[in-house]
């Protein structure tokens, strides 16, 4: 094998270094472990009607605190234009859910507390809070993640299985998703030396069924990590989610074999909106499940072929100039929000210029002559109503009923 000597090498030199790496980030605050009532109130604030990843952290630098912002959403979503209550998640079901979690041996870990992964908590559509079984420890330390075909062929299946071993090897965690095919070859791989499976539904709900031994075996060795409360069911819908989670762990995506719709491709294409590097495994164009590495490589990914590719392209970045990402805290309260009738008149305005075709935020602040805060907190108000829907690099499009 061409990288036998690595089989017996010590970790690439400098490897820890590598975490420090960071984008730079709005939010700073010094990491710390919530309180228990802070907790309870973080995941009700998730788990309330039309709050996701990106709304959390506005409402959080908006109003300081998740109670806080508990109170202000049924006022937020009216006149954001809901006709009805909003749905906030109840005390009694977020104290339900914190007692499964402890039932089935998880942590509930928020964003802001150090056992968060550091380059998770820096993608700004991270989960405000993950739950983990296994070795926390993991999630915080140099990772690679490798996704490709469920239905991958035998020597897809041992090439995964070889470059996770090697990457362990050289020094570094693999994460993946526990599907069929290529994401089970690459935990395989990996187990020795320390693997990370994000889930698409709960953490402790086994999919596919037949990878019930290899759960078992991360959770006694590696980590297993989800954002959705514990007993959920898998959905089509969840998968991307979940991919947006494997590829924020890491520096790197690894694909290997995977065809033109892959779902891959998806962790491919958020892995570069994430700022992460992208490799791909090049293939036979005779096979369909050839067709996503070779176009990902025709479009810029490292062609690899094994370990010594991979680790290439990160000791790169030991020579970029290093800062200490803030794993994901967040300002004290913004400034007062706009006065009401500065509201009344900018909504209008505001969603006359959206639509289902997504736009930047900063496009529609030079087409209305707005301050950015009047602009961004109209657009809360129709994100908490519904109407509106966010898009990678600051767009925005308007949900049409």
């Amino acid at each position: 094998m061409a990288h036998q000597h690595l089989r017996d090498a010590k970790p690439y030199p400098a490897l820890d270094r590598l975490y420090p790496l960071g984008h730079a980030r709005r939010m700073d605050a010094t990491p710390r472990v919530l309180s228990a009532a802070e907790r309870l109130d973080w995941l009700r604030l998730i788990r309330s009607e039309n709050v996701g990843p990106r709304t959390f952290s506005r409402l959080l630098e908006r109003f300081g605190s998740a109670s806080a912002a508990l109170e202000a959403l049924p006022h937020l979503a009216a006149k954001g234009g809901l006709r009805r209550a909003i749905r906030l998640c109840p005390r009694a079901e977020a104290e339900r859910e914190i007692a499964a979690v402890e039932r089935i041996g998880a942590r509930l870990i928020a964003r802001i507390e150090p056992a968060y992964p550091r380059l998770l908590a820096e993608t700004e559509d991270a989960p405000p809070l993950i739950s983990a079984i296994g070795a926390v420890s993991l999630l915080n330390k140099p990772t690679v993640a490798m996704v490709g075909a469920r239905n991958a062929s035998l020597n897809g299946r041992n090439l995964a299985r070889r470059l996770a071993a090697d990457l362990g090897r050289a020094g570094l965690v693999v994460s993946s998703g526990l599907a069929r095919g290529i994401d089970t070859a690459a935990h395989e791989g990996a187990l020795a030396s320390g693997t990370v499976a994000a889930l698409a539904g709960g953490v402790d709900v086994v999919y596919p069924p037949e990878n019930a031994d290899l759960w078992k075996k991360i959770a006694d060795a590696g980590t297993l990590v989800s954002e959705m409360p514990p007993g959920t069911e898998p959905q089509a819908s969840f998968f991307p989610r979940r991919n947006r989670i494997i590829s924020g762990l890491a520096l790197g995506v690894v694909v290997v074999e995977a065809n033109a719709r892959s779902g891959s491709l998806i962790t491919a294409r958020l892995a570069a909106d994430q700022g992460r590097e992208v490799f791909a495994v090049p293939g036979s164009p005779l096979d369909p499940r050839a067709a996503g590495p070779n176009d990902l490589i025709r479009h810029g990914a490292t062609l690899t072929a094994g370990v010594d590719d991979v680790m290439a392209v990160l000791s790169e970045l030991l020579r970029r100039p290093l800062s200490e990402p803030d794993r994901g805290g967040f300002r004290p309260a913004a400034p007062t929000p706009p006065g009401e009738d500065e509201a009344e008149q900018a909504r209008p305005q505001i969603v006359e210029l959206l639509g289902p075709t997504p736009v930047t935020v900063d496009e529609i602040i030079r087409q209305c002559q707005l301050s950015p805060s009047v602009v961004s907190w109209v657009l809360l108000e129709l994100e908490l109503a519904g109407r509106l829907d966010r898009h990678p690099g600051n767009r925005v499009s308007l949900l049409i009923r």
